[in-house]
C-alpha cells in the first residue's frame, strides 16, 4: 500500500510538471485550439467481491482542447475535460456500508442482495498527451499520455427489491430473534459517495483520429482508450480496490493559427 501511495504521489507530480514544462515553452509552430464532445463507455475495474461484476455504462464526455505544435508532424496535446466515469452492476451483489442500513455484521462478513446499481464518478480531467500526425487533405494522428482527474460527482444510483443473503448461492439472513428469513428490503436510492472516493485519480489515455478542413477550421474524429492507474476508494478495506477506465469517442471542431498549412 506505501508503494502504491507513493507511485500515485510521483505520477501526479510528474503530470502536474509537464503541464508546467509545455505552459512555459514558446512554440514557434501552429496552435489548434477547439472544443470537442461526445460519449464515454467507462467500466469499473478491480479484485475484491465489492470492486467485480460491474460492466460498461454510458455518459457524457466534452471539454476544450490545445494542441502545440513542436515539428511538421509532431505537437503536443493538452486538454481539459469533463468525464463521466464509474459502472453498472445487476444481479447478486455484494453490499456496501451505505446499503447496509444499520444491519449488524462479524468481521469481515460479507452481505449480498439482488438488485441493479449504476456507480456514476463524473471527474475534471487534465490529459497531456503527444501527438503524430500525418495526410494532407485527410490528416491522420495517434496520441498518448497521462492524465489526472479531480472528482466532480459521485452518486450511486440503486433500485429494485430484494431479500437479504449470506452468500452469492442465496442463502437468506435470519432475523437473530425468530430465526426466519429477514424480509424484503426496497433498495431504490441515490445515494452521495464522494465520502468513499478520493478527491483525484491520474493514469493513461491514448488513441487514434483523424482531422479535416471543413469551413473555417477543422473537423475532428477522435477515439481513445482511458486506464486509470490509482486507486478509486478512500477506504479500500471496506470497500476494496478499484480503478477507472474505458472507452472514448468524440466529435470536435477546432481552429489553427499560425504556423500555416
Amino acid at each position: 500500500m506505501i508503494c502504491r501511495l507513493r507511485m500515485s504521489t510521483w505520477f501526479k507530480h510528474a503530470l502536474a510538471f509537464s503541464l508546467l514544462f509545455v505552459a512555459t515553452l514558446g512554440f514557434s509552430g501552429e496552435i489548434i485550439v477547439g472544443v470537442h464532445g461526445g460519449l464515454s463507455m467507462p467500466n469499473i475495474r478491480g479484485n475484491t467481491p465489492q470492486s467485480q461484476g460491474y460492466v460498461s455504462r454510458r455518459g457524457p464526455f466534452f471539454g476544450i482542447t490545445a494542441d502545440f505544435g513542436i515539428a511538421r508532424s509532431f505537437s503536443i496535446c493538452a486538454e481539459v475535460n469533463y468525464s463521466s466515469q464509474g459502472g453498472k452492476r445487476n444481479g447478486m451483489q455484494p453490499l456496501t456500508a451505505d446499503q447496509l442500513g444499520g444491519l449488524p455484521l462479524l468481521s469481515g462478513m460479507t452481505l449480498y442482495a439482488n438488485f441493479r446499481n449504476e456507480t456514476i464518478l463524473d471527474y475534471i480531467e487534465i490529459p497531456l498527451m503527444a501527438r503524430l500526425t500525418w495526410g494532407r487533405s485527410l490528416r491522420f494522428f495517434v496520441q498518448a499520455g497521462p492524465f489526472v482527474g479531480f472528482r466532480a460527482r459521485t452518486v450511486t444510483e440503486t433500485r429494485g427489491t430484494s431479500q437479504i443473503f449470506l452468500d452469492l448461492s442465496g442463502t437468506p439472513l435470519p432475523d437473530p430473534s425468530t430465526g426466519q428469513p429477514l424480509p424484503a428490503v426496497s433498495f431504490d436510492a441515490n445515494t452521495d459517495i464522494k465520502q468513499d472516493i478520493n478527491s483525484t485519480t491520474a493514469g493513461i489515455t491514448g488513441g487514434a483520429g483523424v482531422a479535416t478542413r471543413f469551413g473555417p477550421g477543422d473537423i475532428i474524429l477522435d477515439a481513445r482508450f482511458e486506464v486509470g492507474l490509482t486507486n478509486i476508494q478512500s477506504n479500500p478495506a471496506l470497500n476494496g480496490e478499484n480503478q477507472t477506465g474505458g472507452l472514448v469517442v468524440i466529435l470536435g471542431y477546432a481552429f489553427a493559427f499560425g504556423g500555416g498549412r
